[in-house]
């Protein structure tokens, strides 16, 4: 399957799936998307083609309805064209499931943000985003927290030692007190995790915790050539802390935390 370049947005009829924007001109995006993977990569079978205006596109592939389900198999073509989009360029994906009206829709798009687009290629430009989640190795936050703060641990007790005399306010605040101390460790943790990758991250976002036991979930976005020296980073952060923590990394993916992209794709 070749990845064709639409010269005009008439050369894509009908609704279209977008999978990301690129930069025109980047190497080898003009060429084959199959490669040894063979046959069509986008959703539902569809050739990917590109939808320029100037120097951004838009990676495309013809849809037949208005919605995609996320079922495996469409959730893997679009990480498949990502990827693939990855071997030759840093791109600006877009989120599962966006579909344009129309090919006049996906070029109004491109010249209502091109400025945007081209600010954001720029600023991800030969970089990847890497994936880090920093987490609690022990059975029961809270009983590994009051072992470790003696306040914590005192209000605990007092709580115990009244019994059935406790009141429902106390046992609230109890519970406060656990997450203003969980929420600070995280934070001091994230702090010192972040001082060590500060030479190799470009840029470093905190996400959310996705659960109790996870003390940071974060994104890096890091030079493309300078993977081997983030795991070494993320290593060397690791033995600051002791056995109480694990850490885990994944990636290249392409950079979808370091991207901004609010389209209207019915205008």
């Amino acid at each position: 399957m070749q990845l064709t370049v639409a010269p005009q947005a008439a050369a894509i009829g009908g609704k279209s799936y977008i999978y990301a924007i690129v930069a025109c001109g980047s190497s080898g995006i003009e060429g084959s998307l199959g490669g040894s993977l063979g046959g069509s990569l986008g959703i539902e079978g569809k050739d990917v083609c590109l939808v320029t205006d100037g120097r951004v596109a838009a990676v495309v592939s013809a849809v037949a309805g208005s919605k995609i389900r996320p079922a495996r198999a469409n959730l893997s073509a679009h990480q498949a064209v990502l990827q693939r989009l990855m071997r030759e360029t840093t791109p600006l994906p877009m989120a599962f499931g966006s579909i344009a009206s129309s090919g006049e829709a996906i070029h109004r798009m491109l010249v209502r943000n091109r400025r945007s687009f081209e600010e954001q290629l720029g600023r991800v430009a030969g970089k990847v985003e890497m994936g880090l989640r920093v987490a609690w190795n022990a059975p029961n936050i809270f009983e590994y927290l009051v072992g470790a703060d003696a306040e914590l641990r005192a209000a605990r007790d007092r709580l115990l030692a009244a019994g059935g005399a406790s009141t429902r306010n106390e046992k609230i605040e109890l519970g406060r007190a656990f997450e203003r101390r969980l929420n600070q460790q995280r934070e001091e943790h994230t702090r010192k995790v972040g001082r060590a990758l500060a030479s190799v991250a470009a840029e470093f976002k905190v996400n959310p915790c996705r659960s109790e036991p996870e003390v940071m979930n974060a994104a890096c976005l890091v030079r493309r050539e300078a993977q081997e020296e983030f795991r070494a980073a993320v290593e060397t952060a690791a033995k600051l802390f002791d056995e109480n923590f694990t850490f885990d990394y994944n990636g290249p993916w392409a950079p979808y935390n370091f991207v901004e992209l609010e389209l209207d794709l019915e205008k």
